[in-house]
């Protein structure tokens, strides 16, 4: 077989995205997965998107990638969330039919030149002088490439726990990578252990729907993609909640000494912010009730996922749960609950490109960095494939994305012992880096990376072209204060008009909308997208000229640069740890030097001091 420019391991969201990303930059790609019927496979719930998950999502899409599109043709329901603080931080969410998004996927995967998938189990990775050099299969093949993009997900000697019952493997039905795993020790790699889990499924067909409730406020025309086709719309379906009681509490409490929890056969951590049933009722014993959600697995399936219950207890206590909660109590199980272990590497042996520092040609992505998410996986393996290919780091700064926030808290803080998960806390500018504006922030990045096609450039220049009308119109526009206008202002909710006032002004005013002021004055016909970025910009005016003075001044600490033949290891003004620290890791600027973990304000300083004497 002929070398590869890269090799790819994984075909789960962050391998996806690397593959199509290198190859569709002209690399040659394999892309080895152990069945190719499980290309871009839900392991977990069959949503896109969710707080700050939505807006990598939207900014994957401006940059050239592909989880946005496929989203879109496989939505089953839309919605935004946050919306009750305001439209700055919304976030958008997709349920998506589990069957048609992998479908989708591997479809648009199939149609990439230059790119070959194979299945197979990676074995060990290839390395001739501390370099990679491909890759050797479990049956003896091997793949040669100076490239290897390791997104393993949970892989990586994976083992499934529910209850005392432990079965190796990276997810229900598919097999663990334990030899991958060794193979990465013996290169030197720092490897821990992490926990995640899942939640019963249940057939939909024996549920008592008339005892949950409905979720509203869905938007059935929601999409995440800025391309200029919209796909034809899949049928869309309800979501429902129902609560946890204090039957169902009690059940747990009398078996907690089963859980592998409890026991100690996990040794991993769990993720804080999306904790198992167990943990949720032993943390927060004070509350009575936990909201659960019943999510339709998909159009041709009814299989139902119950959000909130994910658990690794064993199934006779599982079925017993089900039983104290009225809406399934005669419910029929299609899947347990179970708990998945498996290895991750610290990411902080990591480059911004997402490149080892340690085996040239190595790069990490997905939940091997120890992050949480289909969303956290399918950028990181964006940024690699794209570093991978143009043979440079692909880089975007904290302040222009959440991409940029992602990697940067990666490689330079590490995730702290638990996985990583994306929140819109975790940007200092978040109100600059908005869902709406993600595709003026970045699309002309992915442009000049040559992922962005043709017509969805067109289609980002005629929105630029319509917020530019839209923006003259509210600025140079006065609304008078004539009888129709002023009656016509109090029908359309705008309240009273006193005086002759600007468009703009109008636009502030807390229950205006773009579309009823438009209304009003007569503005130009724009994108409807375009008249909710313009309603944004305008009532955060204030805020955002605020949070964009601060990036400046943000941005002048972060692009100092630190001289790269600096031994650290004798500088004498820094502690011992903090010398060790900066000598493993290196940082190129003062600004990512002063985000990296047990780097003091005292440190910062006395290397700016350093850096003032011309060292």
């Amino acid at each position: 077989m002929k070398p590869f420019d890269v090799v790819v391991v994984g075909a789960g969201h962050a391998g996806c995205e690397a593959a199509a990303a290198a190859a569709r930059l002209g690399k040659t790609v394999a892309c080895v997965t152990f069945q190719r019927g499980h290309i871009g496979r839900l392991s977990c719930n069959p949503a896109i998107g969710g707080q700050a998950k939505g807006h990598l999502v939207r900014e994957l899409d401006a940059l050239g990638g592909w989880m946005a599109r496929v989203t879109d043709r496989a939505s089953i329901q839309f919605r935004h969330l946050n919306t009750r603080r305001g439209l700055a931080v919304r976030s958008s969410r997709a349920q998506v039919d589990v069957d048609r998004y992998p479908a989708e996927m591997a479809a648009a995967l199939g149609r990439v030149e230059n790119l070959t998938v194979i299945e197979g189990e990676v074995a060990a990775i290839a390395t001739r002088g501390g370099r990679v050099t491909g890759v050797v299969l479990a049956d003896g093949r091997q793949l040669e490439s100076p490239v290897v993009i390791l997104t393993t997900g949970t892989f990586l000697a994976g083992i499934l726990h529910r209850g005392a019952d432990q079965v190796e493997g990276g997810r229900i039905d598919d097999p663990a990578a334990h030899r991958l795993s060794r193979s990465l020790v013996d290169l030197g790699l720092r490897l821990g252990r992490l926990k995640t889990g899942t939640v019963p499924r249940v057939d939909g067909r024996t549920v008592r729907w008339d005892l949950t409730e409905a979720q509203g406020d869905t938007v059935p025309n929601g999409r995440f993609s800025f391309e200029a086709t919209r796909p034809g719309r899949l049928p869309q379906v309800a979501c429902h909640q129902i609560y946890t009681s204090e039957a169902v509490h009690a059940v747990i409490r009398s078996n907690l000494s089963r859980s592998p929890l409890a026991s100690g056969a996990i040794t991993g951590r769990g993720p804080r912010y999306c904790p198992s049933i167990e943990d949720k009722v032993t943390r927060f014993a004070e509350r009575d009730r936990h909201l659960l959600y019943l999510e339709p697995e998909g159009l041709t399936t009814p299989r139902v996922y119950v959000n909130g219950l994910s658990t690794s207890l064993p199934q006779d206590v599982q079925a017993e749960m089900l039983r104290a909660l009225p809406a399934l109590a005669d419910a029929t199980v299609l899947q347990w609950g179970y708990a998945v272990e498996y290895d991750y590497a610290d990411p902080t042996d990591l480059g911004p490109d997402l490149q080892h520092r340690s085996v040239p040609g190595l790069y990490l992505a997905g939940q091997i960095n120890g992050t949480s998410g289909y969303e956290e996986a399918a950028v990181q393996g964006f940024v690699a494939g794209v570093s991978a290919a143009t043979e440079r780091v692909f880089h975007v700064e904290r302040g222009q994305g959440y991409v940029g926030v992602l990697v940067d808290d990666l490689v330079g803080r590490g995730i702290g012992g638990e996985p990583y998960r994306m929140f819109t806390s975790r940007a200092e500018h978040r109100l600059l880096l908005r869902e709406d504006n993600a595709d003026r922030r970045l699309m002309p990045a992915g442009r000049a990376l040559g992922l962005i096609d043709d017509a969805t450039w067109a289609a980002f220049e005629d929105r630029q072209d319509d917020y530019a009308r839209g923006r003259a119109f509210l600025c140079d526009t006065t609304v008078r204060t004539d009888p129709e206008t002023v009656e016509a202002a109090d029908q359309l909710g705008l309240g009273p008009l006193q005086r002759s006032v600007r468009a703009a002004e109008l636009l502030r005013r807390p229950n205006a909308t773009w579309a009823n002021v438009a209304a009003l004055a007569g503005a130009p016909d724009v994108d409807p997208e375009v008249g909710e970025a313009l309603e944004i910009d305008f009532k955060y005016e204030g805020y955002i000229a605020q949070a964009q003075r601060r990036m400046a001044e943000a941005q002048r600490l972060e692009d100092i640069a630190l001289p790269a033949h600096l031994d650290w290891a004798t500088v004498p003004t820094l502690s011992r740890e903090v010398r060790e620290r900066l000598s493993r890791v290196r940082p190129t600027r003062l600004g990512e030097l002063s985000r990296l973990p047990g780097i003091t304000p005292a440190a910062v300083h006395a290397v700016v001091d350093l850096l003032a004497r011309g060292v």
